[in-house]
């Protein structure tokens, strides 16, 4: 664990920011992106089989990329009841808060007497990335995949790696299932945003990448922008937590480990407190909890190198270190009296959890917002994934005679002032 004593001073936030680029792409990734990216445009399906073996240890044929519904209908039925009820109630709370969100198809008169407005419509193709491997995230299949559904994309494709002998865990393909996933291909990391974007004679080129990933596959879905659309860059998870003396360290350290636990050794984990004595008590309870937990070395790791804890004075403090942070998850483990007046004061944020009764895991399974979400300081101009990404938004003018005569004025204007007499004389002319 690393330590900063906040003070309002270039210094301070300069040492903030150097933590915080601990993330940043290495120009080692960046080439390897490049050539990758390269070789699957060029020569398609031979170059993702290429990969798939070289990274994944997965060897395949081209027909076999693609998951079996079959295969799919039997990891369905292979997940207990339990399991099935637990992740339908998850579908229902996702698809219920992004709901919400929808916008809706607009028209009125301007001021000039002409109709303007908006329509909404979901993109044509789209496709999903879900990192699997050691840790198939079968809650990111929910928290793209049913906002996709909800928005009703025509074409909704998911590409996830398989393991070394070519599977996908059943739970993940019960998942894709349960939402009405049909097109799924075992197809991993840059060959997979590679083959997405560009297109194979298997996997139909996209018109827009979804889902988090590892460095390499961010770096790729940064390098494929503009031959497709992406939502955001959400890289390797993060955590914030701001605690008072109230807060109960036991919980806190819990809340580090389980981000810490995500497995690529990239997780970074920020704590801002105004309580010198509580971090001793964490320092102390993360000692005692970490062993007993599975993944304790991975944890140790990222707690060791990838951890920062930041003392404040008070927590106006803490929302400056936290916004000049712009942390994907961020826990408020404060008393509920301060939790709103606190909350008003952070604008980067990418989910807020309030209160010592809400660790970040339920963002990540079951509450309802998706949980992609901007990491690496992405967050001070990308929001967290939502329904809108998936949909295409057209504006609407219609005038007529009369409303085409009040607004000549103002574009004979702008057409003087700019020189472009044609642009005035396309309205004139209609007059």
């Amino acid at each position: 664990m690393q330590t900063l004593e906040f003070s309002d001073t270039p210094k301070f936030f300069t040492a903030l920011r150097r933590f915080c680029n601990t993330a940043t792409v290495s120009g080692d990734v960046s080439e390897v992106v490049t050539t990758v990216l390269a070789d699957v445009k060029a020569r398609g399906d031979k170059a993702v089989l290429d990969y798939t073996q070289k990274f994944d240890g997965a060897h395949m044929s081209a027909q076999a990329m693609r998951v079996d519904p079959v295969d799919m209908k039997a990891a369905l039925k292979s997940l207990s009841a339990a399991d099935r009820k637990a992740i339908r109630e998850s579908i229902a709370l996702v698809k219920a808060f992004h709901k919400k969100t929808l916008p809706k198809n607009w028209k009125a008169k301007n001021a000039q007497g002409g109709i303007v407005g908006e329509r909404f419509y979901p993109i044509q193709r789209v496709g999903l990335y879900v990192p699997g491997g050691n840790v198939p995230l079968v809650s990111t299949v929910i928290m793209t995949a049913v906002l996709a559904k909800l928005v009703k994309n025509p074409e909704i494709c998911v590409c996830t790696p398989p393991a070394a002998d070519g599977s996908i865990a059943p739970a993940m393909l019960a998942a894709l299932s349960m939402v009405g996933i049909d097109e799924v291909y075992k197809v991993g990391g840059v060959q997979a945003v590679g083959a997405m974007a560009y297109g194979t004679a298997t996997v139909p080129a996209v018109d827009k990448i979804f889902g988090p990933g590892n460095a390499f596959v961010m770096e790729a879905k940064r390098q494929v922008l503009g031959t497709v659309g992406i939502d955001l860059l959400p890289g390797p998870s993060e955590v914030m937590i701001i605690a008072d003396a109230g807060a109960n360290p036991h919980h806190v350290a819990a809340d580090l480990i389980a981000q810490a636990e995500h497995g690529s050794g990239k997780e970074i984990l920020y704590l801002a407190t105004t309580s010198k004595a509580l971090l001793s008590k964490i320092e102390k309870s993360l000692a005692k909890q970490l062993p007993e937990r599975s993944h304790a070395a991975k944890c140790e790791k990222v707690l060791k190198r990838r951890f920062l804890a930041v003392t404040c004075k008070n927590l106006d403090q803490a929302a400056q270190v936290s916004n000049d942070i712009a942390p994907e998850h961020l826990e408020l483990q404060i008393a509920d009296k301060s939790i709103d007046a606190l909350t008003k004061k952070i604008n980067t944020a990418g989910a807020i959890l309030q209160g010592y009764m809400t660790p970040t895991v339920l963002g990540d399974f079951t509450a309802g917002p998706s949980h992609t979400l901007p990491t690496g300081r992405a967050g001070r101009f990308f929001s967290g994934l939502q329904a809108t990404d998936f949909i295409r938004r057209s504006s609407i003018l219609r005038y007529d005679a009369k409303s085409l005569a009040n607004a000549a004025p103002v574009v004979e204007t702008f057409a003087r002032l700019e020189k472009l007499d044609g642009h005035g004389r396309s309205l004139t002319i209609r007059l």
